[in-house]
């Protein structure tokens, strides 16, 4: 980690949470006139406040995600620690969530109060190798310090949404409100201008994480065949509690969105094929490094048409 990292890192939070409150006041403003505005300025600071603190304790109860142990789930428990060792990071709090579709995400405001949460599906579909991938790879996040930005933006992008969404009630009841048309447009343009944040943030981030993830597991192409296989998965298995809440869609390794036409506008995540082609290319850099890969996991030029979901066969595939 360079000395300008943390800086920067707090430099992109700090205007991450202006930015918001900017428009938390816009739209207080455009729905409610100065009284309004002074209004959304105080829900914007207690908003910022909850956020920085308790954003993701909240995210995790949004999910249902239960905490686990080395006694309650032993295997997920000592593989997530190794690799917690290998990316020179404290244990995080494991969480798991009872849900089909194979994904993961991981939460905190730094690596002291990080936490990883995975789907019961990935432990379902995914091998033991493309499991101990995606875990390194929402390790990634979080020694990148990459979760404060997520669950932030998440938690403000959720709130200004049911900011915005007010207006469709009470908007144009007062003289110095909107309108009834305004206020129709400020409940779709408010999300849409707190999903230009989150496409920002999110897609080099991923790109990142992958090759930092790689290097943590010591197996790019594990983590390669794990994409393909959640990417094809989200398709078929929804994750309705994403669907309830898109805002929170950039957390998850890949889209957990089924693509109906309003889950596209919070596509965030950079197609997946590049991401394996990526992956690809940096297994043959350390393939020619001399650094050997590990056993199992591995296939040669994956693609998302080659690895469908895999059945049922318990916790490690």
């Amino acid at each position: 980690m360079t000395n300008g990292f943390l800086p920067t890192h707090y430099a992109r939070t700090a205007l991450l949470l202006t930015g918001m409150t900017a428009l938390f006041m816009v739209i207080g403003l455009l729905l409610g006139g100065k009284g309004g505005m002074m209004i959304a300025l105080l829900i914007a600071i207690g908003t910022n406040l909850f956020a920085y603190w308790r954003s993701g304790d909240m995210v995790l109860s949004m999910y249902g995600a239960r905490e686990v142990n080395a006694a309650s789930e032993p295997e997920l428990y000592q593989l997530t620690a190794g690799l917690a060792r290998n990316a020179g990071l404290p244990m995080p709090r494991l969480y798991v969530i009872d849900d089909a579709q194979p994904n993961a995400f991981a939460t905190g405001r730094d690596p002291a109060h990080a936490a990883v949460a995975v789907n019961t599906g990935l432990l379902q579909a995914l091998s033991r190798d493309e499991v101990a991938g995606v875990i390194a790879h929402e390790l990634a996040h979080i020694k990148h310090r990459d979760t404060l930005l997520m669950t932030i933006t998440a938690t403000l992008a959720g709130a200004i949404s049911m900011v915005a969404n007010f207006g469709l009630f009470f908007g144009g009841r007062d003289r110095e409100g909107p309108g009834p048309i305004a206020s129709i447009l400020m409940a779709i343009l408010a999300p849409l201008a707190a999903m230009v944040v989150q496409m920002a943030i999110s897609r080099s981030r991923e790109y990142e994480a992958d090759r930092l993830g790689a290097q943590i597991s010591g197996n790019p192409r594990a983590l390669a065949s794990a994409l393909a296989r959640i990417h094809n998965a989200a398709h078929a298995i929804p994750n309705e509690q994403a669907e309830a809440h898109p805002a929170t869609a950039h957390m998850f390794i890949i889209n957990p969105l089924s693509g109906r036409p309003m889950d596209n506008l919070f596509s965030t995540h950079p197609d997946t094929q590049n991401r394996i082609a990526a992956l690809e290319e940096l297994a043959r850099r350390m393939g020619t490094s001399g650094r050997p890969p590990q056993q199992g996991g591995f296939v040669e030029g994956v693609g998302l048409d080659d690895l469908g979901p895999r059945g049922p066969k318990g916790p490690w595939g």
